[in-house]
């Protein structure tokens, strides 16, 4: 039995009571955090995956994907979530090894609050421009111009970003800073960048939903299951190709169509590299901002498990990929499954 790094998954003797004669039954609980993106499905998975795995439980907090890192590096937990993966300088801090596994794949909507308007197309030149403070009234000729006969208010425009180091962030800023080259010299690109100061900001995907649920005129960046869940209005945008793409199964899969997962392997690891991101699809039918979540899991560690975090991973490749549609997640193309299938036996 190897020795176990990481202190935060505990092993609960407990007596068993069936019989006259005491019988030990072993527990395992492990516990994760980060991403709030995949919150909502992930915690479907652990939480079927327990009830199907006797003495097994499975715990995940969402508290952003920056913090989630953190817990990693830290060793405060079993196993945690990204949408921004991790850096080479972060895995380099890690002792035990990392394997990095794509798990699921959605979408970033603009989520928006604007009384009467059911639909709202925003230009390729106009979402960036509002997101960097430029475009600040609803009614600005550049999004009129977009929606003829829609009535669009004389009002402000309140944005609505993440307060915390988020991995949504991250993949939104890589889109836009991908389309402006003016936002990427102002606001940047990264998991906490500069928002205008007039910005309100809101923690986790939940928090900046329900803050434009209840912010007449208010636009912010959530994940397409948050905005299914909460049925709140998402703007259809313009794509590389020019064309009007509303989110859903179809134009997610399209966007995720051109990713070219590269060949090398984690720096200074046998471990297959599996980040790849999708910053500006071209094909027609895409939907602009898409990207796969990532799953970070320490390779070397106690045997028992790591044979659990593999069963976790096999549920979330079969079953879990069935959920993935009506939770508003894009299903792992097969030819990433297979990646992913033949990287996780290297958890040990």
């Amino acid at each position: 039995m190897k020795k176990s790094f990481i202190p935060a998954a505990m092993v609960v003797l407990s007596l068993g009571v069936a019989s006259m004669a005491p019988a030990l039954a072993q527990e395992l609980r492990l516990t994760g955090s980060g991403a709030s993106f995949p919150f909502p499905i992930y915690s479907t998975w652990f939480k079927d995956f327990s009830k199907q795995t006797q003495g097994v439980t499975v715990d995940y907090q969402a508290k952003g994907s920056g913090a989630g890192i953190q817990d990693f590096i830290n060793n405060t937990v079993d196993f945690a979530a990204s949408d921004a993966a991790m850096t080479d300088e972060e895995i380099a801090k890690v002792k035990q090894g990392v394997v990095l596994l794509p798990m699921t794949a959605g979408e970033i909507v603009l989520s928006y609050n604007l009384a009467g308007v059911n639909e709202l197309k925003l230009p390729r030149d106009v979402y960036p421009d509002i997101f960097s403070g430029k475009i600040t009234k609803w009614n600005d000729p550049k999004i009129a111009a977009a929606n003829p006969g829609v009535k669009l208010p004389d009002q402000n425009i309140t944005v609505v970003a993440r307060s915390d180091s988020s991995g949504t962030t991250y993949v939104f800023t890589n889109h836009l800073s991908a389309v402006s080259a003016e936002f990427k010299s102002t606001v940047g690109q990264g998991t906490t960048v500069q928002w205008p100061k007039s910005f309100v900001k809101a923690p986790k995907n939940d928090g900046v939903t329900a803050t434009v649920k209840q912010t007449p005129g208010a636009i912010g960046y959530i994940e397409y299951g948050y905005a299914i869940a909460t049925k709140q209005p998402m703007a259809i945008l313009q794509n590389k190709a020019g064309k009007f793409v509303t989110p859903g199964d179809e134009s997610g899969k399209a966007a995720l169509a051109s990713a070219e997962f590269p060949t090398k392997t984690l720096p200074g690891s046998d471990t297959p590299d599996l980040r790849v991101w999708v910053s500006d699809p071209a094909g027609e039918q895409a939907y602009p901002i898409a990207t796969f979540t990532w799953m970070l899991f320490y390779k070397d560690q106690d045997d028992a498990k790591a044979k659990v975090l593999r069963d976790l991973v096999e549920y979330s490749l079969t079953k879990g990929q069935t959920m993935a549609p009506k939770m508003g997640y894009i299903p792992l193309p097969d030819s990433v499954v297979a990646r992913v299938r033949k990287a996780v036996t290297l958890i040990q």
